[in-house]
């Protein structure tokens, strides 16, 4: 039997309906799993056609409809949109609206046990915002839906792997979220988040916070006073932990073998390295030609994985998205499915 995905359309003004067309017309996918697209008919049908997937639709209502089928798209259709009454480009309470609810579907789904594994499309924060849903992204709508307390995100490049202690806040509040419990937490996310991607003995890179981890103090007191006790604690609970490490040079230790997993202080310590690795632009035709990545939620009850991009309303509607981080983001979510729940 093959596991069943649910793949949240993202935000209709930006490219999410346009990669899902563009993943699902590839046969190998079907050959894995049976993806199911939830979203709104309207701006699938758009996507579909000026895509050039010439994929046909069947609109279901429940998961068990699903044909399954090369060429056809599962979708269920939310109903949100009618003709014209969205626009590519522009941030919009409506899509901000549909866009959450397409997520807390396929939560809902997995939570039930009637799909295997979630996998997002992009939305817009500003959109969910406008819309009344006062998060700060994907990460903490699962959280908050799901009802977990101790979560990380998990970004999967093609040589490098990075878990945040920190992620959408200040500057400011991130150095004062920097405790012994947290990177404590997040050593262990890392070393659960790899096990589930076939790791056996994941090898554990902790960053610092600070320049030269603080040069014994002179920099800053968050290696000594927070991260070399966490770090401590997990050597004694039997992972293979190690740092602080400089954040200057963790990165390219990891790239090179030494490490399978950097757990990263903060959203861009980890972020800029990662998206170095897994995209690369093309100016002479202002088109990535590769945007690999994923991105993980660990500690749910649940899988999640998602594109590592946003909306890009900036190419929206004009069919020149690239799909790869979303076929990414369906293997990644198939690996850690099997591995949690025993499929095959």
């Amino acid at each position: 039997m093959r596991p069943i995905i649910g793949i949240s359309m993202g935000d209709p003004s930006g490219i999410g309906p346009e990669i899902a067309c563009k993943a699902l017309a590839k046969k190998d996918v079907y050959e894995k799993c049976v993806p199911i697209v939830v979203g709104d008919c309207e701006a699938i049908r758009d996507a579909n056609e000026f895509s050039h997937t010439g994929l046909a639709i069947n609109v279901i209502q429940e998961p068990e409809e699903a044909k399954g089928e090369f060429g056809t798209l599962d979708l269920i259709d939310m109903g949100f949109l009618a003709p014209g009454s969205w626009e590519y480009k522009k941030v919009q309470e409506l899509c901000g609206r549909a866009s959450f609810y397409y997520v807390k579907k396929v939560i809902d789904l997995a939570m039930a046990g009637r799909i295997h594994a979630t996998v997002t499309g992009p939305i817009n924060k500003e959109a969910i915002n406008l819309a009344g849903f006062h998060y700060s992204g994907h990460t903490e709508i699962y959280a908050d839906l799901t009802h977990t307390k101790d979560y990380g995100m998990l970004l999967i490049g093609d040589r490098l792997k990075v878990i945040h202690c920190t992620t959408h806040v200040s500057m400011r509040q991130a150095c004062d979220l920097i405790t012994r419990e947290r990177v404590h937490t997040v050593i262990r996310l890392a070393d659960e988040g790899l096990k589930l991607l076939d790791y056996e003995h994941p090898k554990i890179a902790v960053a610092g916070l600070n320049a030269h981890c603080s040069e014994n103090g002179l920099f800053g007191d968050e290696e000594a006073k927070a991260i070399i006790p966490a770090i401590e604690q997990a050597k004694a609970e039997g992972i293979d932990a190690d740092g602080p490490v400089p954040p200057d040079t963790v990165f390219v230790k990891c790239m090179a073998g030494q490490y399978d997993v950097v757990v990263a202080m903060y959203h861009d310590q980890g972020h800029i390295p990662l998206k170095l690795d897994g995209f690369k632009l093309d100016l002479k035709t202002n088109k990535y030609t590769s945007m690999s990545g994923v991105n993980c939620t660990i500690g749910l009850p649940i899988i999640r994985s998602s594109v590592d991009h946003g909306t890009a309303f900036g190419k929206a509607g004009e069919g020149r998205a690239n799909e790869q981080s979303l076929l990414d983001a369906i293997d990644c979510g198939l690996k850690m499915a099997r591995n949690k729940f025993g499929l095959r």
